[in-house]
């Protein structure tokens, strides 16, 4: 395969939030990354210092631009912004969703929650998906023959995922592999899939947040 063939698109999840009340933040402003993230977003940065990457393009969100700066700085690039790269729509934004605390055990919100398969309770995962492939293709045309990052947010990340699996968008959001900083990489062949590869450069950080929430 000629290199000129071969095109990249990185999805990016952006790093953890400083977020002390453990609401759904979603599209909601204000929400910026923690002195964790910051690091996560170098982490990623430096996980992908030696690769050809073209492009740099964010969600509009605070935290995922913020993810994007020292990517972009590796490799001297600006920032550019995608609004198809944003976090889904909720109708639980800015409100605890956790469970035993949060607003689930109130009966007023069990009318949002009769269908869990498009979900009646946000976005519809196939809008999710439209937009995200939408996004996907064109950074792919933008790079080709290299490589291109698009941050972006966990469920955006995943149901693109799925939908370039050809696999079904409704799932359990336990099983969503697209951890915080993670790296999720689209292989092109001219316009063809050929692969899909996934990476964590922050692991180690998230095991040792764990341990010290837990202790």
């Amino acid at each position: 395969m000629a290199a000129s063939d071969r095109t990249v698109v990185h999805l990016l999840r952006h790093g953890e939030v400083d977020n002390p009340e453990g609401v759904l933040y979603g599209r909601l402003p204000g929400y910026v990354l923690s002195a964790l993230g910051h690091e996560m977003a170098q982490r990623a940065a430096d996980a992908l210092k030696g690769h050809d990457i073209a492009a740099v393009i964010t969600s509009p969100m605070e935290r995922a631009q913020q993810t994007a700066v020292p990517v972009a700085a590796v490799h001297g690039l600006e920032i550019g912004t995608d609004l198809r790269l944003i976090e889904a729509d909720n109708i639980f934004e800015g409100k605890k969703v956790s469970v035993g605390d949060g607003v689930l055990r109130q009966p007023q919100a069990w009318r949002h929650l009769y269908n869990p398969f498009k979900p009646s309770w946000g976005e519809p995962y196939a809008e999710v998906a439209a937009r995200m492939t939408g996004a996907i293709n064109s950074a792919r045309d933008l790079a080709r023959g290299s490589e291109v990052v698009l941050v972006s947010h966990q469920l955006p990340i995943w149901i693109a995922r799925l939908a370039a699996e050809q696999r079904r968008l409704w799932h359990d959001p336990r099983s969503r592999q697209c951890s915080l900083a993670s790296i999720t990489s689209l292989t092109f062949r001219k316009d063809q899939l050929a692969a899909i590869s996934y990476t964590e450069p922050s692991r180690d950080l998230l095991e040792m947040a764990s341990k010290v929430a837990g202790a």
